[in-house]
């Protein structure tokens, strides 16, 4: 089951993409496709034909974000979680085998490998959870079990 768990961060952008998407991009969209539809034969216009596709895609965008952002539980920051992983905390980790890491555990609308967000929901996040500085922690995954050992935890800014 998906968590409707977010951090702050999490929502503002989940709530920016519905503004430009719904206030930016579908009407520039709209233009082309009114546009298109001028010039005749629709079922040979590709521009017409991907327009429409364009609206329907930003429209299930929109209502699918709009449905999160309706039971979206925002987590903010509080003072009582420092020293330990709690839901938004940016955790530095070390491990023999794969060297050191760092990792924000948010919620499962916003997971971004490439930006080092995990999912709540994830197996290293719930190693994680309620633990310490110096903290070893087991990662089980389907590539097997990886010893890692908390070395750094915070909530503000970014590694």
């Amino acid at each position: 089951m998906k968590s409707d768990l977010v951090t702050r961060d999490g929502f503002e952008a989940l709530k920016a993409e519905v503004n430009q998407l719904w206030r930016i991009e579908r009407p520039q969209v709209t233009r082309a496709v009114h546009e298109a539809a001028k010039n005749g034969d629709r079922s040979e216009n590709g521009d017409y034909i991907y327009g429409k596709r364009r609206l329907r895609e930003i429209d299930r965008r929109v209502r699918y974000l709009s449905k999160r952002l309706e039971v979206a539980q925002v987590v903010d920051y509080s003072a009582q979680q420092e020293g330990r992983v709690f839901f938004g905390a940016w955790v530095e980790v070390d491990s023999d085998e794969r060297g050191l890491a760092c990792y924000r555990i948010v919620g499962s609308d916003e997971i971004n490998p490439q930006q080092h967000l995990i999912s709540v929901d994830s197996p290293m996040a719930k190693a994680l959870l309620g633990k310490e500085v110096g903290d070893d922690v087991v990662v089980r995954s389907p590539a097997g079990e990886i010893g890692w050992t908390i070395v750094g935890i915070r909530y503000q800014g970014v590694p």
